[in-house]
């Protein structure tokens, strides 16, 4: 407790000792008019402001954009400038390999008439949304070598709209592809997605994700605010009433339980179907006395096994995006339900650098794993070195059939 009696102590002594105390003490103690009780006289705290300069989280920030922050963060010490720096480069990467590669995925699936299947459209989309997330790092590479924001109340508003979208879009896009893939392999005898389904699917999806971000924009339930070093934005997860407890608890269900309930239900059913598939395979070979049925298989075998390849890939991008937003889920929680004194701004900073680092992955997993997509490339940008075989020429109605998906 700094708030003792000092007579005895002198003014060299008592600056030494205050100066282990933790930044937002030594703010109140260096900062104001002198208050009842307080260890030092304002000539001291003049003193020990000259000493020692203790910058505050949002220390460069405007007044007015400093309302919009949460008093919690303001108890927290502006972070080295280093760290601010650091992510900034970070995020320069990260913005040329996502714009670039999901770019590349969305003008080779769009402009090769092969790849324009309903199927696909899933795929674009994905991409689209990726792209989506990474066009709005140019407001946190700005910030960071600010070292604080500069875009206002609006700059915060429109990253965060931009972060729900490609977010929850993204969870739901994810939804459809495994749903897609189930349908095709564990349904092969229903009918398949056609492309105006897989439109309507497409365009639900916007639909669902467009409530979570336009709500929290308007003020109407939830809102965006800053978070961490104060130059990212997010949906409010730390004011303490039932507006914000309530909002974070529905768009956790609704953006992240409802969509990883129906990709984990569909990809079991594969594996389930994929399973008794290759046990039925098994026993057929023994049958017919061969080490392995598909050397004599028929195309629909080979188009089963090009099926399930394409599912492993979704199934890949399934677990890219769960590994992006499970960071971002856990954070929200604790802020709102939690023991928030567990987060601190580089905590929270994390998450948001999962997302975007995901968001480069997704594209080179379709570059490295898809058949189609890979020829394709190969044709476009020959000096990419891909070196995808062709297929042999009496595969080439099978393989026309199976790339479909």
């Amino acid at each position: 407790d700094v708030h003792h009696s000092w007579e005895n102590v002198g003014t060299m002594s008592k600056l030494d000792a205050i100066s282990a105390l933790p930044a937002a003490m030594l703010a109140n103690l260096t900062l104001g008019s002198d208050e009842e009780g307080s260890p030092l006289t304002r000539s001291e705290r003049d003193v020990f402001a000259s000493r020692y300069e203790v910058k505050m989280l949002g220390w460069n920030t405007p007044a007015e954009y400093m309302s919009h922050v949460s008093p919690y963060w303001k108890t927290f010490e502006a972070p080295n400038p280093f760290l601010h720096y650091m992510l900034g480069v970070f995020y320069i990467f990260f913005m040329f390999a996502a714009l670039c590669g999901n770019g590349v995925v969305m003008w080779v699936f769009a402009t090769s008439k092969s790849l324009r299947t309903p199927s696909n459209m899933f795929v674009i989309n994905l991409a689209f949304l990726d792209f989506l997330m990474m066009l709005k790092t140019p407001v946190f590479i700005i910030n960071s070598f600010n070292e604080g924001p500069i875009w206002g109340k609006i700059g915060c508003d429109i990253f965060a709209l931009l972060g729900s979208y490609a977010g929850i879009g993204g969870a739901m896009t994810n939804a459809a592809i495994a749903f897609d893939r189930y349908k095709t392999i564990a349904k092969p005898f229903e009918a398949k997605i056609t492309r105006g389904k897989a439109f309507m699917i497409v365009l639900g999806i916007w639909i669902y994700a467009t409530p979570w971000g336009i709500l929290p924009l308007l003020d109407i339930w939830g809102r965006y605010v800053p978070e961490g070093f104060l130059t990212t934005c997010s949906f409010d997860y730390l004011t303490d009433d039932e507006s914000t407890r309530s909002f974070v608890a529905c768009i956790f269900f609704f953006s992240y339980i409802v969509p990883g309930s129906f990709i984990v239900f569909f990809y079991s059913q594969i594996f389930s179907h994929v399973s008794a598939h290759e046990k039925a395979m098994k026993e057929q070979a023994k049958k017919m006395n061969v080490d392995n049925l598909r050397t004599v298989g028929s195309k629909e075998d080979q188009e089963k096994s090009a099926e399930i390849r394409i599912a492993k890939v979704c199934m890949g991008l399934f677990f890219m995006w769960f590994s992006a937003w499970t960071p971002y889920a856990i954070v929200a929680l604790i802020g709102t339900f939690g023991k928030r004194s567990l987060l601190t701004p580089l905590m929270s900073m994390i998450p948001a650098l999962c997302c975007k680092f995901i968001a480069c992955i997704d594209p080179w997993i379709y570059a490295i794993n898809h058949p189609r997509y890979r020829l394709e490339l190969q044709k476009r940008m020959p000096w990419f070195c891909i070196h995808e075989p062709k297929p042999e020429e009496n595969q080439s109605q099978a393989s026309a059939t199976t790339e479909k998906a």
